[in-house]
């Protein structure tokens, strides 16, 4: 973007000032880190692609640093979301010398609906182009992992900002974290995280930003990924039905996948079943979960479903709630002693 392309803000304190001035100091409980080094802050806003004429909404702004960039790359409008209200001074200041509208709003993003966020006139149909808006976001750690799996869920249901069209996401993730959700197969760090990513998005680590350029300095460097919902996913089946199959079939990672697949059903019927799940789906039984491909998940799903529309109740079926099985319908209890060491299914 040429010089005369980005608009210039009026003189305003540096960053470093307020926060001085305002004796703000990043939450370690909030998991807060403030991204200083304009450059990387600039590149972040590029990854999202041209901004101009859009509208953004940033969330978890802070004291603002991406907001500024966001500002000077002309979009339309700004919506600003953020939790913590010491940044008011800062923001309402951006938000008073902003040449474009701004709007600020407090609230906690893994609870807010963005339905009515946006304006009518940029909504597009699914299978058009994205539509004019962005999600931008240098988010904490603690909140990164569990708020892109809400909106994985609000993206497959076409719900909140997905209401709008395919809206586009770029955020910020720990750096193994923005590995797993692009990690290909046969790789260490394939995972549940990053199937349900790819089913539903093209998803791109743009780079990485090392943990020395925020304050104070996390023991992990950063990596920032653009998303882009899919005109259709891969799967195309209702969102928990195939986040609980990914969950079970990854809840034994380095074993054969059959293990995984068994955990989706009652133990007195588990090896029949889950053996005549993957001859349906024409899975190799004793291939592993991060060898399986989106759509090798999705044969696996499609024959869940199958199985489940035989017996519905399997569908409610929760092996790491269930503390007996015997009160199944249908299920023939075995007495026989066959105790299981069912490793902790590992996190997104």
């Amino acid at each position: 973007m040429s010089v005369s392309q980005i608009i210039r803000l009026p003189p305003l304190p540096s960053i470093r000032d307020l926060i001085k001035l305002y004796k703000l100091r990043a939450m370690k409980e909030l998991s807060q880190n403030f991204l200083m080094e304009p450059r990387l802050i600039s590149r972040i806003v590029r990854s999202a692609g041209s901004i101009k004429d859009c509208e953004v909404c940033e969330v978890g702004p802070g004291p603002g640093n991406i907001t500024r960039s966001i500002i000077q790359n002309m979009p339309s409008r700004v919506l600003i979301i953020e939790k913590d209200k010491r940044f008011t001074p800062s923001l309402e200041l951006l938000a008073e010398s902003s040449p474009v509208p701004l709007e600020l709003i407090f609230g906690d993003v893994m609870n807010f609906n963005l339905e009515q966020m946006f304006n009518e006139d940029n909504k597009m149909e699914w299978e058009d182009k994205c539509p004019q808006i962005h999600l931008i976001g240098n988010l904490p750690f603690n909140v990164s992992t569990p708020l892109i799996i809400r909106w994985l869920k609000a993206i497959s249901e076409r719900k909140s900002a997905w209401r709008y069209g395919r809206v586009r996401m770029t955020l910020t993730f720990q750096k193994e974290v923005a590995e797993r959700m692009v990690a290909p197969i046969m790789t260490k760090e394939r995972s549940r995280l990053s199937v349900m990513c790819q089913n539903w998005c093209r998803v791109e680590h743009k780079f990485n930003i090392p943990g020395r350029a925020f304050i104070p300095k996390p023991n992990v460097d950063v990596g920032v990924v653009r998303l882009t919902p899919l005109k259709k996913p891969i799967i195309n089946l209702p969102f928990d039905i195939i986040e609980k199959v990914i969950r079970s079939v990854f809840s034994y990672r380095q074993k054969h996948c059959i293990r995984g697949v068994e955990t989706l059903f009652p133990k007195p019927v588990r090896e029949q079943l889950a053996s005549e799940l993957l001859i349906a789906a024409a899975i190799e039984p004793s291939t592993r979960p991060f060898q399986l491909t989106v759509s090798e998940f999705g044969r696996i799903c499609e024959a869940y479903m199958s199985i489940c529309k035989e017996k519905p109740d399997y569908m409610k079926y929760n092996y790491r709630e269930q503390k007996s099985d015997e009160n199944w319908p249908d299920v023939k209890i075995n007495n026989s002693d066959s105790s299981e060491n069912i490793i902790s299914i590992n996190e997104y």
